[in-house]
């Protein structure tokens, strides 16, 4: 396993057996990244989830290769050449190569003619030195097999069938199919009309090479195809795969060479050419899913550590027409003080009355900031805001509802607010989003936040590991307040789990709040190693030691107070001195446990305990002009902000109903190889309209003017 991570990483050999010796003692990712630098030489996140990747692979590997030794064995076909083969092998195609002729078939032509006794005349032909074949085909004639024409087609569906086994054929078909393929669309006439059918408009004549095609158009083509559309066909020059195949195989000019040609080109067309295409097409899909992957992977970190407000008393809005916009009051901590509905806008139209219910309940309930969601009638609601006058000054955020209607339905929403329906629930999202967007987005699967591309067609187990392994990345380096945080928020802390937070919010319910980390331990079914992996990164505010707000792990505590008590202080006064901090000479303090990259995480942490690692929230204002897509105007400057990004270009949320596209050439004056280097998801920008089709509900928008 060492041997076959370290030819596919450049991590060296200790770093990776160190690591699979955490990962083999349960430890997880964030903890090993974060408390065992010293043993793992400092890899990241990254690096220790490549390690996991590639651990996993050969695992796949390993365990295949038992399965076909075993079958090899039943068979009684292994022999000593074979297995060692087999145990030499370091990739799943080749492995699946060598099994090829082993595997038990299906009924095919070849298996039919083996058993009417054309094995023989198989083998003879492919000698290439038989002088009369029509008359050694005779002699294999028989009720079965009528005429020789017959008994030769069925030596050459044999033949076929041994050509389709060649791992050397195969090899040079995928290579010619990896490099040279075409892949092509055509529109299925009968759909051209249907509904559904014009998004896919640019792909109804479409022809490009396979190797070269962005993620984004495969995954848009396959979908196409998918719902019916279009038809997909993949082409290589068949003529010079068909030639070097016979120039392996044929030695000679006469009749059994006439024959293997026939046997070639029957074994490309029926089996050779559909099954490896089958098989690259797979590769290719493979890899525009880890492409899609990544982009919503990077987009999901940049939102959960998107800006938070903080602890402020919001009033939060869930705007709409006719229904009313559902108004809720939260305190600091997120918890529900009141809720009604107000009608400003069409049909009822009772501004007035709304103007005056929200500054009496901005008044009463000492209000902060004001969050409204950014669905429909988000943009009047906006307005409607900005008309009062309030004593003191209120910031306005605009608040993405992606997913709020998926949380507002979902379980955890109804076990937090059984009582509530579902518009309550919304809104109270929708505040808490402003507050921290990482605790309340936690709650939502996060395919349904609405960020990425084409994340329902990739494939579901890869997406939401990795999604997971963000989620998790995220909320470890954020830390938890354990006696604040959701269940949902705590099942995402390293060590913990979803049994284990559902304990400690049942723990806290029944015993009031952790007053230390130690007190973390009482917690049922809440052992040493879950203890060990988690404490570092949960948080106790105001508690019994100064440390427990911090990321320094518990096992580095008698080290933090040796320090202090060797400068001359106590803990509390070390904390944040940072002239104190910058005289210490950590060099003295390493040990077999703890070498420098500790240490100076202690120091960093020190200086600035508890340090959210997020900037904060800042209120952002549409053009007040721009209310639909129909007052869209080319030439027009407008601010907006970033709500996806993807590897053609990000969309811009300019204040209505659709959001713009700034395509990757108009995203910059000079070329652009990451997206990501150029802008981030909600950031604020400025954008010029290029292009607006109403019909198609499509806007072009550009960032470098």
């Amino acid at each position: 396993m060492i041997k076959y991570i370290t030819s596919r990483s450049e991590i060296s050999e200790k770093s990776i057996q160190n690591t699979i010796e955490l990962l083999n003692e349960d430890c997880t990712i964030p903890f090993i990244a974060r408390y065992r630098k010293e043993k793992t030489g400092n890899l990241d996140e990254v690096e220790i989830g490549q390690i996991v990747q590639l651990k996993e692979q050969y695992e796949t590997l390993e365990k295949r290769k038992t399965t076909i030794l075993k079958a090899l064995e039943e068979q009684e076909v292994l022999t000593n050449e074979l297995k060692l083969k087999i145990e030499n092998t370091e990739s799943l195609t080749s492995l699946e190569d060598i099994y090829l002729p082993y595997k038990k078939k299906r009924k095919t032509k070849a298996e039919t003619a083996r058993k009417n006794g054309l094995e023989p005349l198989a083998k003879m032909i492919m000698s290439q030195r038989v002088n009369d074949l029509e008359f050694t085909a005779s002699k294999y004639t028989s009720n079965a097999i009528e005429t020789i024409e017959n008994a030769l087609e069925g030596a050459r569906h044999i033949i076929a069938e041994w050509i389709n086994e060649r791992s050397d054929i195969r090899n040079n078909i995928r290579y010619q199919l990896e490099r040279f393929a075409i892949i092509s669309t055509k529109i299925i006439k009968s759909k051209k009309d249907e509904d559904g059918a014009q998004k896919f408009k640019d792909y109804f004549s479409w022809e490009e090479n396979l190797s070269r095609i962005p993620s984004h158009r495969l995954l848009a083509i396959l979908r196409a195809e998918k719902e019916g559309f279009i038809r997909i066909k993949i082409e290589i020059d068949n003529d010079r795969v068909l030639q070097k195949i016979e120039d392996r195989i044929i030695r000679s000019h006469n009749e059994s060479a006439q024959q293997i040609e026939l046997a070639i080109s029957d074994s490309y067309k029926r089996l050779l050419f559909p099954a490896l295409t089958n098989e690259t097409m797979s590769i290719a899909k493979e890899k525009a899913d880890e492409n899609a992957i990544k982009v919503f992977a990077k987009n999901l970190q940049q939102l959960l550590l998107g800006s938070p407000l903080g602890e402020k008393r919001i009033l939060a809005i869930d705007p709409g027409f006719r229904t009313g916009c559902k108004i809720v009051c939260l305190n600091k901590q997120g918890d529900l003080l009141h809720n009604e509905t107000i009608f400003p806008h069409a049909p009822q139209n009772k501004a007035t009355e709304a103007i005056k219910k929200i500054s009496t309940l901005v008044d009463a309930y000492k209000i902060e900031a004001i969050a409204i969601g950014n669905g429909t009638a988000s943009r009047e609601s906006e307005q409607l805001i900005k008309r009062i006058h309030f004593k003191n000054n209120i910031e306005v955020f605009v608040v993405s509802e992606a997913g709020a209607s998926i949380y507002s339905a979902s379980k955890i929403a109804r076990d937090e607010f059984p009582n509530y329906d579902v518009t309550v629930r919304g809104a109270i999202s929708i505040g808490r989003r402003l507050a921290d967007p990482l605790a309340e987005l936690v709650k939502i699967d996060a395919k349904s936040i609405g960020v990425g591309q084409y994340q329902h067609d990739v494939d579901q187990s890869k997406l939401n590991k990795s999604l997971d392994t963000i989620v998790q990345h995220c909320v470890n380096k954020v830390g938890v307040n354990i006696n604040t945080a959701s269940a949902s928020l705590l099942s995402y802390v390293s060590g913990i789990g979803s049994k284990l937070a559902e304990n400690i919010v049942n723990y806290r319910n029944e015993n009031g709040a952790f007053s230390n980390r130690t007190a973390i331990k009482k917690v049922p079914r809440l052992g040493g190693k879950a203890f060990e992996q988690s404490a570092g990164f949960l948080r106790i505010k105001n508690g019994d030691n100064v440390l427990d707000d911090s990321a320094v792990h518990p096992e580095q505590y008698s080290l933090v107070k040796k320090i202090a008590k060797d400068s001359g202080n106590n803990i509390t006064e070390l904390i944040g001195n940072t002239s104190a901090l910058k005289q210490i000479k950590l060099q003295q303090y390493v040990t077999d446990s703890f070498g420098l990259p500790t240490l100076q995480d202690i120091i960093k942490e020190l200086e600035k305990p508890g340090l959210d690692p997020r900037k904060k929230a800042k209120a952002f204002s549409f053009n007040e002009h721009i209310k639909t897509i129909n007052d869209l105007k080319t030439g027009q400057i407008l601010p907006g902000i970033v709500n996806n990004i993807t590897n053609f270009g990000c969309f811009v949320d300019i204040g209505i109903k659709e959001s713009g596209l700034v395509h990757v050439s108009n995203l910059s004056n000079t070329f652009v190889q990451d997206i990501n280097e150029h802008v981030n998801l909600q950031q604020h920008v400025q954008v010029k309209v290029l292009e607006v089709d109403i019909q198609r509900k499509r806007i072009q928008l550009s960032m470098n003017f």
